[in-house]
């Protein structure tokens, strides 16, 4: 039977063209006016009346469906974001205390400086005076002095000085500070504020819980939130079981969905090896959950003949299933992965009840669409396209989904009597004996999974810029270890606690494994991320050769799939340099390339002991643009400069360490640094790199750290670039003087802004020596500092100084061929949803 007797032919344009519309508007740089997508919406109706008439061709027709949906699309996510944006916060709120009355709205997560949770606003005053707050919210509260007590006025309320152990559906009363949701803006970096966006949470903030701040009070203990309390009941029990909390992190993380319960360093483990998407709630999880439940409500089904009469069995379990599995999805967090599963089985369900078969790109495309209308922003999300693409090359490959107990499931269960059927037919055949079935189960899992890795390598190095060639051994193990030992022993615990200390010995084996295969020198290999345009080529080329065609038809995907796995990242040509000031909050840290060499200069903040710039920002930076350090210079020991110096040289052994850290200070034992002192210099691939400061007889007398900055000097002959770390007025005035002398040139046109542009530094002679005409400032958005202070931004703005800003530019980009210009990442990559500085 052809496809279109199978269902409507514009179905699938009709698909289509809303995820197409969605992703359209998604890069909208700014919204649009109300009216507009309300015209757009009117358009969509004109199309589909066109494409129900039967004067059209079926092309004509399929045409009008696409261009309905997809307008209708793209007007209805415009009208949705202009409501969510009608309750943003009123920049006048920011950095003010806030008294907010509201409801905990998920499980807190806490780390070892304290909690963040979600809150539903009920009320908030400022001065005594009520204000509107965004309905959800998105809060910090640090440990501080324990300090516990009741209030007399209000006896039996509760009050808390450190940050307590909230629970989810209980009413709090607290003073905060907020401000609008900001985040940093890197190249192929993290985009934090989407992040808070696809959330719901307007705000971010802090609890005002100091000495001389108003005590936190719990009000009252509400019916709200009952599915975020009992996941959090569930995840306390969990840690308390099991006493490793590495592990334990990790089998939260596969009951709850409490990803940020896993060690850090587990998930570089677990990315190293290519089986992340295992150790959080994945569409695999679901499906084997959704399997096991078709079974069980089947048989109990079957128990009962009346059952059976009024219900088909095979109907019942199949229903039964997606409602329980749907049920779990929900209880472990209704993650992308989770969504996707859920409504494929629901449509595979919805079809074979109603004794239906759509060709798998109706069904694929189905699921896809009814994802994107719940989260448009979804679109945007990696795990999206990982789930949606691995489905749609199993469906195209023609394995795993029609020989997956799952999808026999679905098919035996299609109509009633299917199985006595297929038992008369077979009766005769001998039965294969259980080493049989299980060298074809094997068979088939490796043929699975190596179509999967074939044809998703491009996808994951357009995505992350590296692929764990470790990850196909590992998987093999991994897949049938964590879906059918480890995640059926979680489940369990939430019964059976014991059941729990099942799962931490599986864990643990399947770790020590893993840590094997990450130590491996080619675990995993990072590549310069491609363009979208070689990403979506090379997908197409790893889907052609992974689809059961004659090989001389497969082959015709290697070309395709070459552009981005050879992808080199642009480099300065030779006598030219670049640098890049990343966006990483309050601190330094600049990467500086020439056509054959790298250098990062400082390596910004650390944090938490979980979270450094180092893992979170430049780590990932250096991955995608494929960069190999041949040295770190780190300007002075303070923690917002050399934070994330350990992640860094982890990453990169090779690169050389030069500081004026004391000898005692921890990043010694990882790398031995070199001394940082005036007259030290290098040349690289036609450009000179020279230290101006400190001198050698600094290191002899006591000194604050900010003044034993290394300042390190970067020129071609003809453009030069000043990065003076924190130095102050005395370190200023010193250079100045031997500038005044000759014995150095300080003249610039880019200056890295010392000391993040404080009121210590940053002098009027200093700058007329430098005369640079562009500053960058690294700072922090709203930083406790208040840098740049208003002062020093007169005295560049009164010379005619360019002042790059971290908050307002993200990563600012400079290079030497075009020393008039500067790339700034959060205006190349601005959409809607980001935050605008006033």
């Amino acid at each position: 039977m052809k496809p279109q007797a199978l269902a409507p032919k514009l179905i699938f344009p009709g698909l289509l063209g809303w995820v197409l519309g969605t992703a359209a508007q998604l890069q909208q740089r700014e919204l649009s006016m109300a009216q507009d997508y309300q015209h757009l919406l009117l358009g969509a109706i004109v199309f589909g009346l066109a494409a129900s008439t039967k004067r059209l061709a079926i092309p004509g027709r399929a045409i009008c469906a696409l261009l309905c949906a997809g307008l209708m699309a793209f007007g209805a996510t415009g009208l949705r974001a202009g409501l969510f944006v009608k309750d943003a916060l009123d920049p006048q709120l920011e950095g003010r205390d806030v008294v907010v009355t509201g409801v905990i709205a998920a499980m807190p997560q806490r780390n070892e400086s304290g909690l963040r949770f979600r809150m539903d606003v009920e009320s908030a005053r400022s001065d005594g005076v009520e204000m509107p707050l965004p309905p959800r919210i998105y809060l910090s509260w640090y440990n501080g002095p324990v300090a516990a007590g009741f209030n007399n006025a209000n006896e039996g309320v509760e009050l808390q000085r450190s940050s307590a152990d909230l629970v989810a559906g209980e009413r709090w009363q607290m003073t905060v500070r907020l401000k609008a949701p900001h985040g940093g803006s890197n190249p192929h970096g993290f985009d934090f504020e989407l992040w808070l966006w696809e959330q719901g949470l307007q705000a971010t903030g802090y609890v005002r819980a100091g000495a001389k701040d108003t005590l936190p009070q719990r009000l009252a203990r509400t019916w709200e939130h009952p599915l975020e309390r009992a996941r959090q009941s569930v995840r306390d029990r969990i840690f308390e079981q099991i006493q490793d909390r590495k592990t334990a992190g990790v089998v939260a993380a596969l009951v709850v969905g409490d990803q940020n319960a896993i060690d850090r360093a587990d998930w570089d483990i677990f990315r190293a090896t290519g089986v992340a998407h295992l150790m959080s709630i994945s569409g695999l999880h679901v499906t084997m959950f959704a399997w096991l439940m078709m079974a069980l409500t089947r048989w109990l089904w079957q128990r009962s003949s009346r059952l059976c009469f009024a219900l088909p069995a095979p109907t019942v379990g199949l229903v039964g299933g997606v409602i329980l599995a749907s049920a779990y999805a929900l209880f472990s967090g209704w993650g992308v992965p989770s969504q996707r599963t859920v409504l494929m089985l629901a449509v595979a369900v919805l079809l074979r009840i109603g004794v239906r078969r759509w060709p798998w790109p109706y069904v694929w495309m189905l699921a896809c669409a009814l994802v994107v209308l719940a989260d448009p922003w979804a679109l945007l999300q990696a795990g999206f396209w990982l789930s949606f693409v691995a489905v749609g090359v199993l469906f195209a490959s023609d394995s795993g989904p029609r020989n997956s107990p799952n999808t026999q499931q679905l098919e035996s269960a299609a109509a009633p009597g299917a199985d006595d059927a297929q038992g008369d037919a077979s009766a005769n055949e001998p039965r294969p004996s259980a080493l049989s079935r299980l060298l074809a189960a094997a068979r088939a899992l490796v043929q699975e999974q190596a179509v999967i890795t074939l044809a998703l390598t491009p996808l994951t190095l357009l995505l992350f810029g590296q692929i764990s060639v470790a990850g196909l051994f590992a998987n093999l193990l991994a897949i049938p270890w964590v879906t059918l030992v480890v995640t059926p022993l979680a489940m369990l615990g939430v019964v059976f606690s014991s059941s729990w200390s099942l799962a931490a010995a599986a864990i643990q084996a399947l770790t020590a494994f893993l840590q094997m295969l990450a130590s491996l020198p080619f675990a995993s290999i990072a590549i310069a991320q491609a363009p979208l345009w070689a990403g979506v080529v090379g997908v197409v080329g790893g889907l052609l050769m992974a689809m059961r065609m004659p090989w001389p038809m497969r082959l015709l995907g290697l070309p395709m799939v070459l552009p981005v796995v050879l992808w080199q990242a642009s480099l300065p040509p030779a006598g030219e340099f670049e640098l890049l000031a990343a966006d990483i909050g309050q601190g330094n840290a600049v990467l500086v390339r020439t056509s054959g060499h790298a250098l990062l200069y400082d390596a910004g903040p650390r944090f938490s002991r979980e979270s450094d710039a180092g893992h979170r920002v430049l780590v990932p930076l250096l991955r995608t643009l494929d960069v190999h350090l041949d040295k770190l210079v780190l300007s002075h020991r303070d923690a917002d400069h050399t934070g994330g110096a350990v992640a860094v040289l982890a990453m990169l052994p090779q690169a050389q360490l030069l500081s004026s850290i004391e000898t005692e200070h921890e990043i010694q034992a990882t790398r031995r640094a070199t001394r940082c002192a005036a007259g030290q210099h290098w040349q690289w691939d036609g450009v000179d790199f020279k230290i101006l400061h400190p001198e050698t007889d600094d290191y002899e007398r006591p000194a604050k750290s900010n003044a034993m900055s290394c300042v390190l000097q970067i020129s071609n002959g003809r453009q030069t670039a000043l990065l003076a770390g924190d130095i102050e007025l005395e370190q200023e005035a010193s250079l100045v003087g031997q500038a005044a002398v000759g014995h150095i040139n300080l003249k610039a046109k880019l200056l890295l802004v010392p000391h993040h542009g404080s009121a210590t530094s940053s002098s009027g002679v200093f700058l007329d020596a430098v005369k640079p005409s562009i500053g960058l400032v690294q700072n922090g958005y709203r930083n406790r500092f208040g840098h740049p202070a208003a002062p020093v931004r007169e005295r560049y703005e009164a010379r005619g100084i360019r002042l790059f800003e971290s908050p307002r530019c993200g990563a600012a980009t400079w290079r030497s061929d075009a020393p008039d210009l500067v790339d700034c990442d959060r205006q190349v990559r601005q959409r809607y949803w980001h935050h605008r500085l006033q």
